[in-house]
């Protein structure tokens, strides 16, 4: 298989990020896998073979994972496309500060960080793709978990910004915004889960999304239903599901 497109996927030692790695290799990707368990990534890097590559990375060290971004860039020759797949998410009914302290620091500085070196290399070269994978907890606040969906809403938000600033480049950059409803991984928390995707369906869809170039998919499909209706539920009826 001829080998093109370098990918950096950036939360791949679990779930989608582990799943989203074997189907971009499949697609003729040259990937590069990283995250905070470098035994995890050894695995799937011998799963894979071939020329991917294994890299450590905390997106919770955001100066640290820019390093990390910029010279995989450097190894690699470039990168085509990125995904953002790291995150954390945990019912926080508490409120304890250090359960919101560790989401804001890990979805929203860590996923800027990185999204910021992705940016301005795809600006530099012309071309590229930046992938996200936020929630469909972005489009309301949540009693149980205030901080994991107050920081989804920032990552999409932050993905729409970047794409109407790479929007000169006409489709050579693109700015994809995955929004998952439940999937079967260790993210997954909570009672009353209802169409729940298990994580290789779920790459599957996002991978499509990524060679179509997609602004917004959420995952699965018929979630873009309960997110239609999440945007005019009124608040009073909102706060008592």
């Amino acid at each position: 298989m001829e080998i093109n497109r370098n990918a950096l996927i950036v939360g791949a030692s679990s779930g989608i990020g582990w799943e989203l790695a074997r189907l971009l290799h499949a697609r003729g990707y040259r990937c590069c896998v990283a995250a905070r368990r470098l035994g995890r990534l050894r695995t799937l890097q011998q799963a894979l073979g071939g020329q991917t590559l294994a890299r450590e990375l905390d997106i919770n060290d955001a100066g640290c994972a820019m390093q990390v971004c910029e010279a995989l860039i450097e190894e690699m020759g470039g990168l085509d496309l990125v995904v953002i797949a790291s995150g954390v998410g945990d019912i926080n009914p508490a409120l304890s500060w250090s359960t919101e302290a560790l989401c804001i620091q890990t979805n929203v500085t860590g996923f800027a960080a990185v999204a910021n070196v992705a940016i301005r290399h795809f600006e530099n070269s012309g071309r590229g793709h930046l992938v996200g994978i936020s929630s469909i907890a972005a489009l309301r606040g949540s009693k149980s978990a205030p901080a994991y969906s107050a920081s989804k809403a920032f990552m999409s938000n932050y993905l729409e910004g970047l794409r109407q600033r790479v929007s000169r480049f006409g489709d050579a950059i693109a700015v994809t915004d995955v929004r998952p409803g439940f999937v079967d991984t260790a993210m997954a928390k909570g009672e009353n889960q209802f169409w729940v995707t298990p994580a290789d369906r779920a790459a599957s869809q996002i991978a499509d999304a990524i060679e179509a170039r997609r602004a917004v998919v959420y995952v699965s499909r018929r979630w873009r239903l309960i997110a239609w209706l999440l945007k005019f539920v009124p608040e009073a009826i909102y706060r008592r599901l």
